[in-house]
């Protein structure tokens, strides 16, 4: 089995280097910095924003090399048909959103309800997370009923008219992401990095992290969709 040697530094896109070494979005995602919607700056650009040295991220990135090379089944997407992408995307991400979100809400409602008199600001939560919510069901939804057949209906026969309505189309997918990850930017701005108060209870600390895995598991679908497949199919 061979080991790919990633090469990257300050001056990489973001993007490029998860695309190089999938390991490097657990430490984006663990530093805050976005690899999907706004993985399309220089490493460089994406540190100074979080107020990191990007000499010291590099060195904390080749180190993370050095402990998990790079194996060619870890880039398998970068690869694959978009057929088995999409299937990929679908069944793990979409899934968990369709499960997820209705189950993130009642906590976010709970505590919102039992804690917004003492904590004004999880009125602004609840209001994002219910428009995150929405969007995302009907983003997705659209997807798998329009536009990922719409990709497999290309890959099948497809000629240049279809082609220019299939870049119009992942365009509006596109903007739609960044939406989305904007709301995300908000509530964690609004929670303070999801930081509970003090007197926080049980379902208080559970609502927070799970937003927060929420956050990092649609950086992962976008990164798949905005970064490895939409790009096949745009000038």
């Amino acid at each position: 089995m061979s080991i790919k040697q990633p090469l990257f530094n300050s001056d990489t896109m973001v993007r490029d280097i998860v695309l190089q070494f999938p390991k490097a979005s657990d430490y984006f995602k663990t530093n805050k910095i976005d690899f999907c919607c706004g993985g399309t700056k220089p490493l460089r650009a994406a540190a100074d924003e979080r107020g990191l040295d990007a000499g010291a991220v590099i060195g904390d990135l080749y180190k993370l090399v050095e402990e998990h090379p790079v194996l060619e089944e870890e880039t398998v997407w970068n690869g694959a048909s978009s057929e088995a992408l999409i299937g990929h995307i679908v069944s793990k991400h979409h899934r968990y959103l369709r499960e997820e979100l209705p189950l993130i809400g009642q906590n976010v409602s709970k505590v919102f309800h039992a804690h917004g008199e003492g904590s004004p600001h999880l009125a602004k939560v609840y209001r994002l997370f219910n428009q995150l919510k929405d969007e995302l069901l009907e983003h997705t939804a659209k997807e798998e009923a329009q536009d990922f057949p719409s990709i497999l209906a290309y890959e099948q026969k497809g000629d240049e008219q279809s082609l220019a309505a299939l870049r119009g189309a992942l365009h509006h997918l596109e903007e739609e992401h960044n939406a989305a990850g904007n709301i995300l930017r908000q509530l964690r701005e609004v929670t303070g990095d999801y930081t509970p108060p003090e007197h926080a209870c049980t379902t208080y600390r559970l609502t927070y992290t799970r937003l927060e895995e929420l956050e990092g598991m649609t950086f992962e679908h976008v990164h798949l969709e905005n970064n490895i497949l939409f790009p096949r199919y745009q000038a």
